[in-house]
C-alpha cells in the first residue's frame, strides 16, 4: 500500500516536470520567433522571465518531492515522537502545525528566490527586505494561530463522530466560505492599505456601472499594492455585505478610464453568471473528494508507514495528497473557468457600449505588456495551468483583430490575470 502511494504520488512529480519541461522548450523556440502582442525586446524579455519561472517550479517540485518521501517514511514517526503531551487534542495541533511549519520553512528559500532574485531581475520586485520579512512573519502568525484552530476542529470531529469524513469536509468548507467573506478585510488589516477611491468622477462612473448590474458592494478601494510589486491587477473580495471593489494603484496609472471600466465590466460579468459560487461548489467538490478517499483509507496503510491511526496522521496524508488530488482536477477546473471568462469578457464589452470590446481588448492588451506575460504556451501546459483563456484566443472572441498577429498561434498563447 505504501509502495502505492509513493508511485502515485512520484507519476503526479514525473508528469507535472514534463509539463514544464515541455513549456520551457516550447518557450524557447517561440522567443526566437516573430514577437506577439510585445516589442521585441519585451517579447524575449517575457520569455526569458517565463523559463526562469518554470526552471523555478521544478526545483520547487522536486524539493517537495524529497520532503514528501521524507514524511512517508521517517517525518510522521519522528513528529510523533518528538511531542508527548497527555492531551491527545494538543498533540495532534502539535503534530500537524510542526508538520505545516516544516514545509513552510522548506518553502521559504523559494519565496525568497522568486521575490529578491527573479522579479527584482525582471522589474517586478518593489518591495523591501522589511517588508518581506513582515509580511512573511505575519503569514506565520497567522497559519499558526487559524491554522491550529481548524486543525483541533477536525481533531474533534474524528473524535466524535463515526462519519467523520463527511462532517469534516462540511466544517472545511465552511472556513473556506468565511476566508472567502474575511478575506479582504485581512488583507487591508495585515497587509495592503485600502482607502477609498479619491478619484470622484470615476467612482461614480464605477457606481453607476455596478448598479447597472445590480452589485451591491460597501465600497471602491485603491490598494497601495505598488509597494510590493509593479503589477497591474483589481479584484472583487468578499461575499454578501462584506463585497468590495478593490483596484490596485498601479492599474489606475497604467490604465484609462475606460479601460479600467471595461475591466471591471468584466469582472462585474463574474458576479451576475454568479461565478464566484460556482468555483466556491468546484472547490467544495474537490474537498468532498478528498475527505471521502481519505476517510476510508485501510488500517493496514498506517501499520506499514508504523503510525498510528490518530486524527493527525490522517490529516498529515491528507495535506501531503492535497497537491495530487488538486492536480488531477485542475483540468477540469479550468475547463470551465475559462468558458466563464470568456462569458465575462461578452458582459464587459457590452458594458462598455459601442467601443466596449475595443477598450477590454486595449486593457488586456496593456495587462500582457505591463505583467510581462509570453504571450504563447505549449497545449499541455495551457490544459493543465490556465484558469484564463489565452489572451490571442480572448481578442479573437470579442471580434479584435491585431495587424501582425500570427493567427497560427491563437491556441496557445498567454492568458491574463483579469
Amino acid at each position: 500500500m505504501v509502495m502505492s502511494i509513493v508511485g502515485i504520488y512520484t507519476l503526479f512529480v514525473l508528469l507535472t516536470i514534463y509539463i514544464s519541461v515541455m513549456q520551457i522548450g516550447y518557450v524557447n523556440q517561440a522567443k526566437r520567433g516573430k514577437a506577439v502582442l510585445l516589442s521585441e525586446s519585451e517579447f524575449i524579455k517575457a520569455g526569458n522571465y517565463a523559463i526562469a519561472k518554470e526552471k523555478m517550479s521544478i526545483a520547487s517540485t522536486f524539493v517537495e518531492y524529497i520532503a514528501f518521501l521524507f514524511w512517508v517514511g521517517f517525518g510522521i514517526k519522528f513528529l510523533e515522537s518528538s511531542f508527548s503531551f497527555e492531551s491527545e487534542a494538543l498533540l495532534s495541533v502539535s503534530v500537524v502545525m510542526g508538520f505545516l511549519v516544516i514545509n513552510s520553512l522548506v518553502s521559504l528559500p523559494f519565496g525568497y528566490y522568486e521575490k529578491f532574485v527573479l522579479d527584482t531581475k525582471f522589474g517586478f520586485n518593489k518591495s523591501t527586505m522589511k517588508q518581506w520579512v513582515k509580511d512573511t512573519l505575519i503569514s506565520f502568525a497567522m497559519t499558526l494561530l487559524f491554522g491550529s484552530l481548524v486543525v483541533w476542529g477536525v481533531y474533534a470531529i474524528i473524535s466524535s463522530f463515526t462519519l467523520w469524513w463527511l462532517w469534516s469536509f462540511l466544517f472545511i468548507f465552511g472556513v473556506v466560505v468565511l476566508i472567502n467573506m474575511l478575506f479582504p478585510t485581512f488583507r487591508a488589516l495585515f497587509f495592503d492599505k485600502l482607502t477609498p477611491l479619491q478619484n470622484e468622477e470615476l467612482d461614480a462612473q464605477i457606481k453607476e456601472l455596478m448598479d447597472r448590474t445590480g452589485f451591491v458592494s460597501s465600497g471602491v478601494f485603491m490598494s497601495d499594492a505598488s509597494k510590493r510589486d509593479a503589477r497591474l491587477n483589481a479584484y472583487f473580495g468578499g461575499l454578501g455585505k462584506t463585497k468590495r471593489v478593490v483596484l490596485f494603484d498601479t492599474l489606475i496609472e497604467k490604465l484609462t478610464t475606460k479601460e479600467l471600466l471595461a475591466v471591471l465590466g468584466h469582472e462585474l460579468g463574474h458576479f451576475a453568471h454568479g461565478d464566484i459560487y460556482k468555483n466556491i461548489a468546484m472547490v467544495g467538490a474537490m474537498l468532498f473528494g478528498m475527505f471521502a478517499l481519505f476517510g476510508n483509507l485501510p488500517s493496514s496503510l498506517y501499520v506499514e508507514l508504523g503510525i498510528k491511526e490518530a486524527p493527525y496522521a490522517i490529516m498529515i496524508l491528507l495535506l501531503l495528497f492535497m497537491p495530487v488530488l488538486g492536480f488531477l482536477m485542475m483540468p477540469l477546473m479550468g475547463i470551465v473557468s475559462r468558458h466563464n471568462e470568456y462569458a465575462a469578457d461578452r458582459m464587459g464589452s457590452e458594458l462598455g457600449g459601442a467601443a466596449g470590446a475595443i477598450e477590454l481588448a486595449n486593457a488586456l492588451t496593456k495587462l500582457v505588456n505591463e505583467n510581462k506575460s509570453f504571450p504563447l504556451s505549449h497545449p499541455l501546459y495551457i490544459f493543465f495551468h490556465y484558469t484564463h483563456p489565452p489572451v490571442l484566443e480572448r481578442l479573437k472572441e470579442l471580434g479584435v483583430a491585431l495587424d501582425g498577429v500570427d493567427k497560427s498561434a491563437l491556441g496557445a498563447a498567454c492568458q491574463a490575470d483579469i
